[in-house]
């Protein structure tokens, strides 16, 4: 089993990660973890879109 770590500062971009990994692996996918967290700095949000997949 292997995992794969994506972090990205916005959801589009961690889809277009995770689409081009699925499309160019030939894998037995087993689970995708996904995770947002939220920082305040000042009047700025900083977000942080992640997502582990387990697979084989």
């Amino acid at each position: 089993m292997k995992v794969k770590l994506f972090d990205e500062s916005h959801e589009l971009d961690l889809e277009k990660s995770i689409n081009k990994f699925l499309s160019e692996k030939q894998i037995e996918l087993i689970d995708i973890k996904y995770q947002v967290a939220i920082n305040v700095c000042g009047e700025e949000q900083i977000y942080c879109f992640s997502a582990m997949i387990v697979y084989r």
